[in-house]
């Protein structure tokens, strides 16, 4: 690689997983979802982190659960938001059935989105078996972010998708599972889902960065998925603010064009080509 070149590719850096541990207490930390280029290069204009998550099955493919989300699928999306982001953290979900088994089959699925991808870091969610595999990952050059609280991948044990933390065993259990994911090495833990009580308690429990969605502003940071925020479906979760109406925009002008089609008024002289 020539001088220039090199200077070239380092002239932009992006954010790293130890940048964002460093955040913890501090300026609260901007992180979206995306799941394709052109929305990648929007976000990472504000956002200090993007989330390639497996949400995708649901808000781009139609899935009913997140279950059914591939390795391939997230490679393939994680893919598309490397090409479009510059300088956020890009953290690809490792999706249900890639890494619970065992720590190999987790570093082997890890290791394998990051390669193909290029990203930056992996995000697990982080039930009672997660911290052997969070230190296994981290020790070998992964970094993880993990996730407790309500955990989608596990909604068929749950029972659906309720706020977690009703009783005081449950609270527990998500509490013990964030100090133990932070203490195993992650660099930052989504909490969702979960009372501001319980998510205060974890803020203040771990030494690294909360992400909170659906939990409390005292959060180290928050996220949202951006097809939610942005308004493009009739039903959003209590907990995501509509920041747009992007779902009444697109309506409006696919049934103009329809019209304007049908009319033939559309395609007019601007639009097409005419030689000399």
């Amino acid at each position: 690689m020539s001088a220039q070149n090199h200077v070239k590719r380092q002239s932009v850096s992006r954010m790293t997983a130890p940048g964002i541990t460093a955040r913890k207490g501090g300026e609260p930390i901007v992180c979206l979802t995306a799941y394709d280029a052109p929305t990648a290069a929007i976000v990472d204009e504000h956002c200090d982190l993007i989330l390639v998550g497996d949400s995708v099955g649901m808000v781009v493919h139609g899935l009913n659960s997140t279950v059914g989300v591939t390795l391939e699928m997230m490679i393939l999306h994680g893919q598309a938001v490397m090409r479009g982001s510059k300088k956020a953290l890009v953290v690809v979900d490792l999706p249900f059935g890639s890494y619970e088994d065992s720590v190999q089959s987790a570093f082997k699925s890890a290791s394998r989105v990051m390669m193909e991808t290029g990203c930056q870091a992996v995000k697990i969610e982080s039930g009672s078996y997660a911290a052997a595999t969070i230190s296994y990952l981290t020790q070998r050059g992964i970094p993880v972010m993990s996730h407790v609280g309500l955990r989608p991948q596990s909604v068929n044990v749950l029972g659906g998708y309720r706020a977690r933390g009703r009783d005081q065993k449950v609270a527990n259990e998500i509490l013990a599972n964030a100090k133990a994911a932070a203490q195993a090495g992650s660099f930052a833990i989504v909490v969702e889902g979960v009372n501001t009580k319980l998510a205060d308690e974890v803020t203040k429990a771990v030494n690294v960065p909360t992400i909170g969605i659906g939990a409390s502003k005292n959060c180290d940071g928050q996220i949202l998925v951006t097809p939610d925020m942005l308004g493009l479906f009739t039903h959003t979760p209590k907990f995501v603010k509509k920041y747009a109406d992007i779902k009444s925009v697109v309506e409006t002008a696919i049934k103009t064009y329809a019209q304007e089609v049908k009319s033939r008024k559309f395609p007019s002289k601007e639009f097409t080509y005419k030689f000399k």
